[in-house]
């Protein structure tokens, strides 16, 4: 189904999202159930169709089907019909997997001097004072050149300036060792869950994402999270990480006629949960800036509400589906998400809100000049792929071909950090044994000088007192014989 536009469904005519302004972000929204998964994969398909790379986050696992041709059934021939799709085709896309624990997929791996102190903080939930000694040891390491790949790096770094605090603190401040205590304990219960797993080298080189297929589709980049969204703030940080990573480092591209690449990020609401300012600031800024480098951000949660109004203002193409409104406070979230709409004299868009049936939403797009639609009822299109996830052979035989399975696969554990404070800490400890060796070895050393002349001194008295003795045993002789 080859179209100019990533068609989305259809209303009063065709609605879909305008490959130029593709990169002015977007949203998914709506409640369990009510077919944003299905929306996200048929956006996924246009994007693809198109030559544009993708990346998204498969949370339930149902995303993997993209990898396989759907099936025809009276449904999908229903809705090719009310909508008007013509040589509508059921097709395989082509997919690459990724994991970050290496089991269902690529595995991903960051050095922690690429995601950096501040993320490293917020992943172990750190106070101020904690996120100043995980900024020194960085500091420290980066100041030595010593590479900071890994969670060992990073607690041997630690714990270098804790037990050098003293020698240290004149040049870094007071460095607080009931603070790297409570680091350390943050450090093993993160790794417990599994966090270890993502720090090191091979590096994920994100190019990898950006690539197409041999037939120019781009390549669709599932990122299996259904084990990752069980660690909510690792699942958030990494996808903070990896859109920091293009924002930093994608050239400047200006307004394209498509977009370079388009990054999908599924429970969204996590990104925001209770994060702090800073984090908040950063996230609007990449949201804000990094268009520019023709990259399109869509994020998918059940209420838009759950993104701040900083960020949501941003986000041009939207689809809403059904909301569910059982409290007050979800029956206030409904009006702000009818609100947040365009508005169509000819909808009541809060009412339909709660009545919209699966596979249905409220779509406003950007059309021409980047200007908003009017929003409307529209009818989402079926996908072409498999709704539904792949079989577990599939995937194995998927991944047995994939470059990138092998390429990631084995770790590599290059000198850095960890074993060049060991080294230098077994330096400091033969120099301290050196020095207490040859301490004693001098202590020994003027003992045995003093001892002699010790000695010769008490030879010296004994023989004096001899003389003495011996002098006053003949003046008593001689005393007596005079008395005779």
């Amino acid at each position: 189904m080859k179209s100019d536009m990533i068609l989305i469904g259809k209303g009063e005519n065709k609605i879909g999202i305008h490959p130029k302004y593709a990169n002015r972000h977007g949203f998914i929204a709506g409640a369990t159930g009510t077919g944003k998964t299905v929306t996200l994969q048929c956006l996924a398909e246009g994007f693809s169709s198109l030559g544009v790379p993708v990346f998204l986050a498969d949370v339930k696992g149902d995303l993997s089907g993209m990898a396989n041709a759907g099936t025809d059934n009276a449904v999908v021939q229903k809705r090719c019909a009310e909508i008007g799709i013509e040589g509508f085709e059921f097709t395989p896309f082509p997919v690459e997997f990724w994991d970050l624990f290496g089991l269902k997929g690529a595995k991903i791996r960051a050095t922690l001097e690429d995601m950096g102190p501040l993320l490293l903080s917020r992943l172990l939930d750190c106070n101020d004072v904690q996120e100043g000694l995980i900024n020194l040891a960085f500091e420290y390491a980066e100041e030595n050149q010593m590479p900071m790949l890994d969670l060992d790096d990073f607690s041997t770094a630690l714990n270098y300036l804790g037990d050098n605090s003293k020698q240290l603190g004149g040049m870094y401040g007071r460095i607080n060792k009931s603070s790297i205590a409570a680091i350390e304990r943050r450090l093993l219960g993160f790794k417990r869950q599994g966090g270890g797993e993502f720090f090191g080298e091979p590096a994920l080189d994100y190019h990898d994402f950006m690539k197409t297929a041999s037939d120019g589709r781009g390549i669709v980049n599932i990122l299996d999270a259904s084990t990752l969204i069980q660690s909510p703030k690792l699942y958030s940080t990494f996808l903070l990480w990896l859109l920091s990573e293009l924002y930093e480092n994608l050239p400047e591209v200006g307004d394209l006629d498509k977009p370079k690449f388009v990054f999908f990020f599924d429970e969204a609401h996590l990104l925001f949960d209770d994060v702090p300012k800073v984090f908040l600031d950063e996230i609007e800024q990449v949201v804000r800036l990094i268009r520019s480098k023709g990259v399109g951000i869509y994020f998918i949660t059940q209420n838009p509400t759950d993104i701040p109004d900083s960020v949501l203002g941003q986000l041009g193409n939207r689809i809403q589906h059904a909301l569910r409104a059982y409290t007050p406070k979800e029956r206030k979230a409904v009006k702000v998400a009818a609100e947040s709409f365009r508005d169509n004299p000819n909808l009541d868009v809060e009412t339909l809100l709660g009545e919209l049936g699966v596979g249905e939403a409220l779509v406003s797009v950007l059309g021409e000049g980047g200007v908003p639609s009017v929003v409307e009822h529209v009818t989402i299109r079926p996908p072409e792929s498999q709704i539904g996830p792949i079989t577990t052979d599939k995937r194995t035989e998927i991944l047995n071909t994939s470059q990138y399975y092998q390429q990631y696969k084995q770790a590599v554990n290059r000198e850095s950090a960890h074993e060049m404070l060991n080294k230098r800490m077994e330096q400091q400890k033969q120099a301290q044994l050196q020095q207490a060796q040859q301490a004693e070895q001098e202590k020994q050393d003027r003992a045995s000088i003093r001892k002699p002349r010790r000695s010769q001194r008490q030879t010296y008295t004994e023989s004096f007192i001899k003389t003495l003795l011996r002098q006053l045993a003949n003046a008593i002789v001689k005393a007596l014989f005079k008395r005779r």
